[in-house]
């Protein structure tokens, strides 16, 4: 964003990519630069056409790639283990050890801190393996004292369940902040609604 006169004008990336270079910065150092801005709060990157419902919100892959890829890995584990062909075992331990030690520590990770810059990449890591290492336990806990037993298919289903449930959840809790953020922004004159030519 930009000003003068004390108008605010809004940059596409692009273009404040564009003004970097053409002050002689290397393309790699302008985008450095802009990454540095971004993390030190001195510049702020703002979506002018934010999703204005969950739905747009989902099918917005800049916005729900890790739910994707969350869902794709929980889906082919469940599908690679449900096969049950021994040519499958290799991709079947790889998947089901990043189902069972990964995926539901991650997914809770997300929900309690949906803000990026709330916990580091290594912090979220740590909290996944750990905090999966709780739930799975506690979940075939639940399972003993329930009708299905631990067996494969009931511990599956819950996993699976689990996951699948928590990352909507954190999904929504994004979404959430996302609006709100707008709203603030659209309130100080700074976001797509309040933005001045």
């Amino acid at each position: 964003m930009g000003s003068s006169d004390g108008v605010a004008r809004y940059l596409t990336l692009e273009e404040y990519l564009r003004a970097q270079v053409e002050r002689g910065h290397s393309f790699t150092k302008a985008l450095k630069r802009v990454y540095e801005e971004v993390r030190g709060d001195s510049l702020e990157l703002v979506d002018l056409e934010p999703p204005r419902s969950f739905l747009q919100y989902l099918l917005r892959v800049s916005y729900s790639l890790w739910l994707y890829v969350v869902s794709c890995i929980a889906f082919a584990t469940v599908a690679v283990v449900l096969a049950g062909s021994d040519a499958l075992a290799p991709l079947r331990w790889f998947l089901g050890t990043v189902f069972v030690l990964f995926l539901p520590g991650y997914t809770t990770v997300e929900a309690l801190y949906p803000e990026e810059r709330t916990l580091t990449p290594l912090e979220r890591l740590a909290l996944s393996m750990g905090l999966s290492l709780a739930i799975v336990p506690l979940l075939g806990l639940l399972l003993n004292y329930s009708p299905w037993g631990i067996r494969l298919e009931p511990v599956l289903t819950s996993l699976a369940t689990y996951t699948e449930g928590v990352a909507l959840l954190a999904s929504y809790r994004k979404y959430k902040i996302l609006r709100l953020a707008t709203e603030v922004a659209a309130g100080r004159g700074r976001g797509p609604r309040g933005a001045r030519p």
